[in-house]
């Protein structure tokens, strides 16, 4: 092998490598939105507990605390892609949101999901549920 066709290779190497990684990026970013789905379906589960047994939904300071005063849910998704939160709660409802954080904000067309009492799902975008 010549000097030239090891460089070739490189160049080539760098061309497909420069290509790629712009999928590959945007791929994790929407396999990443799961975590935020699970997060926010798991609250509205754990808040459909809470009310059978008090009555009311858990307000934004009852998700990290434990159980029976609280949810026991933490703030942070599993890997710490999204941060959770209950935004409203109490008698009648409650909303919750997931809100992308660290290099998942880069994903704005899903930055923010939310979920109700009604099991109504919103988000950024209309295809974040998807």
């Amino acid at each position: 092998m010549t000097l030239i066709e090891v460089m070739v290779v490189v160049v080539l190497i760098a061309v497909l490598a420069s290509i790629a990684m712009p999928g590959y990026r945007q791929h994790l970013l929407r396999t990443h939105r799961t975590e935020a789905k699970r997060a926010l379906l798991d609250v509205a589960a754990a808040q459909e507990r809470f009310y059978l047994q008090n009555d009311t939904y858990a307000g934004p300071s009852g998700l990290t605390m434990s159980p029976p005063a609280g949810l026991g849910i933490p703030d942070l998704t599993e890997n710490g892609h999204y941060a959770v939160a209950i935004t409203d709660g109490d008698v009648n409802a409650f909303s919750a949101t997931a809100t992308a954080r660290g290099r998942q904000a880069d994903d704005t067309r899903c930055a923010t999901f939310a979920i109700d009492q009604t099991g109504a799902k919103t988000a950024t975008s209309a295809v974040c549920w998807n």
